[in-house]
């Protein structure tokens, strides 16, 4: 059992602002650069769109299912208090760290490099200018120092910034959606085009490898649990807060992909990662294509920003029960994880300046999509010992589903692309010696 952590966090998080956190976690740099990855891979704009939906119903799967362990074990930290009280430290342990070396800081990396595509797209002539990648990767340094001074300041003036542009970004979507299919020079003849799709075990590989593409775009569905010490009424909030953002995204995302689709012929839809920019200039013009590429840099700024919030959360609960570096747990004036936030951001520029952009979310899609299938595994754990202070509905549907689709999509994906695959997996099995190492360390500093 995990020892009972005595959180110095405050509750000043409630139902609006935790959905916003959920909504804004989820629609980041994925919907506005994967679908052009994808097809890229597939091949079918109709696969695709089928493939968003199934992604979806994972997505509300987890939900439901984190609903009653958020609302059972409403603390700070999310799978790690979760797997530390349902199996035990070691295995809170590791969910942690994957978070920290990829979970959290690989996604923002992801969005500040997409954040910095999209700035680009909007600058005359931004593709042309020398030197263009370099001048890209220092945006995106930029965005994440910038983020982690507005959170490092305190959260109840952070999440003010995060419900700000949480809901810009969903007004920003909406107009972007309404204006496209209402004036733009689409065609819904582009869902009818027949490409060359692969059959067989390599078709089943490259699906595998697109829903877990598609996973990440989906990631943060469970992201108001990681801020259970700080939630007002955990038991009331957290379950809303899960099931509406998600079901809310969904919808948005299969919104979003039609457009691109009616927007854009499939052949020039593959492998453009500023997806939405293209479609606006197919809709519209060049002149459209960098005011809707604004709009999806301003949509970007949620994203980063949230990831900012909760990523030192996961951090600070690690140290606060002795599985991580005590300099983590350290709370500033501002009443927040600081030394987690500056820490995160920091590993967040070295994914910046080391991989590319396909390399990173296959890196953490992979690593993302492990833990959670325990953590889910831990609502049988509960019910079975009556500890479930609130039953989700359709039990055990959703999580039966979950765990099928996750681990399916995770061996697919190993074989597709087991390079990125295996260094997820090593940097897991090296937290197994870390653990120890550490626990060792925190013995020693507390005698």
């Amino acid at each position: 059992m995990a020892p009972e952590p005595s959180y110095d966090l405050k509750e000043s998080l409630g139902y609006f602002s935790l959905t916003n956190i959920v909504v804004g976690d989820m629609i980041g740099a994925g919907i506005f650069t994967t679908s052009g990855l994808l097809l890229a891979e597939l091949h079918d704009p109709r696969l695709l769109l089928i493939l968003w939906g199934i992604g979806g119903v994972i997505a509300l799967c987890g939900a439901l299912s984190y609903s009653e362990l958020g609302a059972s074990f409403p603390r700070a930290g999310g799978e790690y208090a979760f797997l530390s009280e349902l199996f035990s430290p070691l295995s809170g342990f590791l969910s942690g760290w994957i978070s920290f070396f990829v979970g959290f800081s690989a996604p923002l990396a992801a969005s500040s490099l997409a954040f910095s595509e999209y700035l680009v797209r909007t600058l005359p002539y931004g593709n042309d200018m020398e030197q263009v990648m370099l001048i890209k990767k220092a945006i995106a340094i930029g965005i994440i120092l910038v983020f982690a001074l507005i959170h490092y300041s305190g959260l109840r003036s952070g999440s003010k910034v995060q419900n700000l542009l949480t809901m810009l970004k969903v007004g920003l979507i909406l107009v972007l959606v309404l204006v496209g299919f209402a004036f733009g020079e689409g065609s819904f003849q582009h869902f009818t085009v027949q490409m060359e799709v692969a059959k067989g075990w390599a078709g089943m590989k490259t699906m595998g490898l697109a829903l877990m593409w598609i996973m990440f775009a989906y990631s943060g569905w469970n992201a108001s649990t990681y801020l259970g010490s700080e939630i007002i009424n955990p038991l009331k909030n957290i379950p809303r807060s899960l099931i509406s953002g998600t079901l809310f995204v969904m919808l948005i995302y299969l919104a979003l992909n039609i457009l691109y689709v009616y927007a854009v012929p499939a052949g020039d839809m593959k492998g453009v990662i500023s997806i939405g920019g293209l479609a606006a200039n197919k809709l519209f013009n060049l002149t459209m294509d960098r005011v809707f590429s604004l709009f999806i840099v301003v949509i970007l700024l949620s994203a980063i920003s949230v990831l900012t919030i909760i990523g030192p959360r996961v951090y600070y609960a690690m140290a606060e029960s002795g599985h991580f570096f005590g300099i983590a747990k350290k709370i500033n004036r501002s009443n927040v994880p600081g030394i987690s936030i500056l820490l995160q951001s920091g590993l967040a520029i070295v994914f910046v300046l080391s991989g590319t952009f396909d390399q990173i979310i296959t890196l953490l899609s992979f690593s993302l999509g492990i833990f959670p299938i325990l953590a889910v595994i831990g609502v049988f754990k509960i019910r079975a010992k009556g500890q479930s202070k609130l039953k989700s509905p359709w039990y055990p549907a959703p999580q039966i589903l979950f765990i099928i689709f996750s681990v399916v999509i995770l061996v697919l994906a190993f074989l597709e692309r087991p390079i990125e695959s295996s260094i997820a997996l090593g940097v897991i099995l090296v937290g197994i010696p870390a653990y120890y190492l550490l626990k060792h360390y925190n013995r020693i500093q507390t005698v």
